[in-house]
């Protein structure tokens, strides 16, 4: 094994595509971070669980557990909106203020079961022209790639996620301080921040490692402690790093470099082959 650096920052998303809080040590296990994407909201006209690839407004709201979940319960969440108001995800009032902040009729769920298969059942786009589609939800401009939607779990095309989570694809989302570094060198007047990227573990790599460090390490795993990651696939950026949230402005410039020069990805997703502890400050290793 290679020691490839330190745990700096642990990541929780209680309510999907909201701002989520800031951990210093987790157990992780096959639906990665306990509670991690724990809620989603539906949006009722379309008919199927959307996050902000949909409903760009939710990157402007955080949310925080108001207890600690587990692999099987999740707990209730507070909700910061935009105006500083909170609100309780099980709240009676949450789905009019959810409503009226994104302008669509919108309820809100906890992780449903994975027999719950309606819940999770992909509804018709709203644009029947796919390009145009998809363009859309990946922020791609006319004369730049459409990823490869066959590189994901055939469930995907069917489902929003995985059934049974909220995750878009692997319940588990590393990042390294290379790649973020490697990037802002592309692109210097972008602020190439983590909050953009929405990562479960950021990486604090060692002076030796540089570059888009995750895409050069996909399939194979790394070592937390007993904890063992394995890097599944590049994650494939979409609109939502282009986004504004409570702390960072809109850019599109970060999603064009990161087309032109990270192969339209940033990021791996990953799965956990080995559950255990993790804190910040943890050293990782490759195997």
């Amino acid at each position: 094994m290679e020691a490839i650096g330190k745990v700096k920052e642990i990541w929780r998303y209680p309510v999907k595509s909201m701002g989520g809080e800031k951990l210093t040590r987790t157990s992780v296990g096959v639906l990665g971070i306990p509670g991690d994407r724990g809620w989603a909201l539906r949006d009722e006209k379309a008919g199927e669980i959307r996050g902000a690839k949909k409903l760009y407004q939710l990157m402007l709201c955080s949310a925080k557990f108001l207890k600690e979940p587990s692999a099987t319960e999740i707990p209730d969440a507070e909700i910061e909106l935009p105006d500083g108001s909170h609100i309780n995800a099980s709240g009676a009032e949450t789905p009019a203020r959810l409503s009226e902040l994104v302008g669509r009729r919108v309820t809100i769920w906890p992780r449903q079961p994975a027999t719950a298969r309606e819940h999770y059942r992909r509804a018709a786009p709203d644009n029947p022209d796919m390009m145009v589609e998809l363009r859309e939800i990946f922020g791609r401009l006319e004369d730049e790639p459409i990823p490869d939607l066959g590189q994901f779990p055939p469930e995907i095309l069917q489902f929003t996620s995985p059934l049974g989570t909220y995750f878009d694809a692997f319940p588990f989302h590393v990042l390294t301080t290379a790649t973020l570094e490697a990037l802002s060198k592309k692109n210097p007047g972008a602020k190439f921040d983590v909050r953009r990227f929405r990562p479960n573990l950021l990486i604090e790599t060692t002076s030796k490692i540089s570059g888009l460090a995750e895409a050069q390490w996909s399939g194979r795993t790394i070592r937390i402690g007993k904890a063992r990651i394995k890097l599944e696939m590049p994650t494939v950026r979409c609109v939502m790093t282009t986004l504004p949230t409570n702390a960072l402005p809109k850019d599109p410039s970060v999603l064009r470099t990161i087309v032109r020069d990270a192969n339209q990805n940033v990021g791996s997703y990953s799965t956990i082959s080995q559950a255990g502890e993790i804190s910040v400050g943890d050293e990782v290793s490759i195997e």
